[in-house]
């Protein structure tokens, strides 16, 4: 076995005030706080939690503390052959990995150099000798994935490029009525070309992935920035098989093409994990496949990064963190809620608070935060996950989205008890919310009780950057924005280029429409006001509607009045 530094070693603590990574002060912040633990967790461990350091920094300083070689490990330092000398589950509970093997002797990293026994019990299963390198768990982790995906994850990096696509040559003639789906499913040009299409698909930012069955073809379609654009249309005869190689990733019933299906798909890019929502439908020409594209990468963000203006995300920023009440977000599906939710989320999420979700589905896992998945089929709805959790004891509820009375009246009794609700709402304007409560069943005094915001929101398509030009509108749309704001001086747009598809645009921002009743508004509701009240009253008070907010947008030159017009439901009459 490979000794260990034997040489006199610095704690773990003094060697990383010694570099210069935290001051004493914050190391014996640590050890108060791991005293407190009773000593159940590691001073690195806290270090790294409390934000004074980084796992990197931690396993860099103990690499020195034990005389040993550190590595930030990536799929490409490990050699895949060598992975499964040692059996998965012991890789999985110890946090090691089989990086490469020379004659007899087997280098592993490891995230515990000083533990012995580990490494003599790598010994014994491997038959090998050990070296020792010192890497993060977190390293170690996403590598292993790439090697040793879960049952379920699908490694979707091995793609083929669009020319090599074009030979469909294998399968373009296979008979209508296939015999053996399964296996034709199974068979290198349907893998790669789902593969590739998932690929592209999230190289392409797009949200979905739309495969459709005509009479005598097949049309792939993405969408991107809220707008749908044809990508491919690979020979009919491939279609039955396409269908059947998605529905075996996705886990669902490739004989059954009578009745709709859902399911979901793992797959890893570039090591890191997305979630696809697969709805196959039957047709009239065959079964219809949408797939959604869920890049948890995009939706954990913080909420400076989701365009909001300045005063809205400081009133926003205020209302979230009110001790009780209820917050809503509003706007049509595919606008960006639960982006702006899980952004909300992150913003309070602490130690000190106990956040909970019920959500359906879970699109996003954050940490520290209890989430919870509805089950219709076991009659686990939002109604009654909502009972449930509070008795929980939580602090911060979030709903994914009230749909019915019974939902709506316990989301209006919790914010009544103490906690602070936070959910989605289908409405054409953040006033609407009221009404919509209204029209569930819900008491107007109590809306006016525990009502304390609303944000609606749209997504509006971002100028690219590469063409992007000045422009001079026409007559009525000046007008129109002279009767709103007054003159701007320039407008911008984009002329279409490779980058951006010749569309123009490039990516999306959000518009947004804050809703903050004030004592006379929620006078107002329970008085049984008009919506065209209280919207009045509203834009009295301060709020700023969509459009105005994509006004400011325009001026900025981010985006065109063009496509603040197509999505914030106003004409230029307005």
């Amino acid at each position: 076995m490979m000794e260990l530094g034997t040489e006199k070693r610095l704690q773990l603590g003094q060697l990383l005030v010694q570099r210069g990574i935290v001051t004493p002060q914050q190391i014996e912040q640590a050890l108060q706080q791991q005293a407190r633990s009773g000593h159940s967790r590691l001073l690195g461990e806290l270090l790294v939690e409390m934000n004074f350091c980084t796992e990197n920094q931690i396993a860099s300083a103990l690499a020195e503390t034990y005389g040993l070689p550190y590595a930030q490990i990536t799929p490409k330092l490990c050699d895949p052959a060598v992975v499964e000398i040692l059996p998965r589950d012991f890789i999985e509970e110890h946090s090691v990995l089989p990086l490469f093997k020379v004659f007899d002797t087997l280098t592993v990293a490891v995230s515990e150099p000083a533990n012995v026994f580990l490494i003599e019990e790598i010994e014994r299963l491997s038959k090998c000798r050990v070296q020792v390198v010192c890497a993060t768990v977190k390293d170690i982790q996403a590598t292993l994935q790439t090697y040793m995906p879960a049952a379920n994850v699908f490694v979707i990096d091995d793609i083929i490029d669009d020319a090599a696509l074009q030979d469909f040559s294998m399968i373009e003639h296979l008979p209508e009525d296939i015999a053996n789906l399964e296996e034709i499913a199974g068979q290198s040009p349907v893998v790669k070309l789902v593969n590739y299409l998932i690929c592209s698909a999230v190289h392409e930012n797009a949200s979905d992935i739309h495969i459709e069955p005509d009479e005598k073809k097949v049309r792939v379609r993405y969408r991107v920035d809220g707008l749908l654009y044809e990508k491919m249309r690979p020979p009919y005869q491939m279609h039955a098989a396409i269908v059947s190689r998605i529905k075996i990733m996705a886990e669902l019933d490739i004989a059954q093409r009578r009745l709709p299906q859902d399911g979901s798909i793992h797959v890893l890019m570039q090591g890191r994990p997305i979630d696809l929502r697969v709805s196959v439908m039957p047709g009239t020409y065959g079964e219809k496949v949408v797939i959604r594209i869920i890049d948890t990468r995009k939706i954990l963000t913080n909420l400076e990064s989701l365009g909001f203006s300045y005063e809205n995300l400081k009133a926003f920023k205020k209302i979230i963190r009110m001790p009780n009440g209820i917050v809503l977000v509003t706007g049509p599906t595919g606008s960006g809620k639960n982006t702006t939710l899980y952004a909300a989320l992150s913003e309070l999420n602490s130690e000190q608070v106990n956040i909970c979700t019920v959500e359906d589905p879970v699109e996003c896992n954050i940490h520290g935060v209890n989430q919870f998945q509805v089950n219709e089929l076991s009659k686990f709805t939002f109604a009654s996950a909502l009972r449930s959790l509070l008795r929980q004891d939580p602090d911060i509820i979030m709903v994914g989205e009230i749909r019915d009375e019974e939902t709506a009246n316990i989301a209006v009794q919790a914010a009544l008890t103490g906690h602070l609700v936070l959910s989605t709402l289908h409405t054409n304007d953040a006033p609407g919310a009221v009404t919509r409560l209204l029209d569930l069943g819900v008491a107007p005094y109590l809306v006016s009780a525990s009502l304390i915001g609303v944000l609606a929101q749209r997504l509006v398509r971002k100028i690219c950057p590469t063409c992007k030009d000045q422009y001079t509108p026409s007559a009525g749309i000046r007008r129109a924005v002279e009767k709103w704001v007054g003159s701007l001086p320039t407008f911008y747009r984009g002329i279409g280029c490779k980058k951006c598809r010749n569309t123009g645009y490039i990516g999306r921002i959000a518009i947004h429409e804050l809703f903050i009743p004030n004592d006379q508004i929620l006078e107002m509701i329970t008085q049984g006001a008009t919506l065209k009240q209280l919207r009045a009253a509203a834009i009295q008070n301060g709020m700023k509607p969509l459009h105005l907010d994509g006004i400011e947008k325009v001026a900025a030159g981010i985006t065109t009045i063009d496509e603040v017009l197509r999505v914030a439901n106003v004409t230029m009459e307005d």
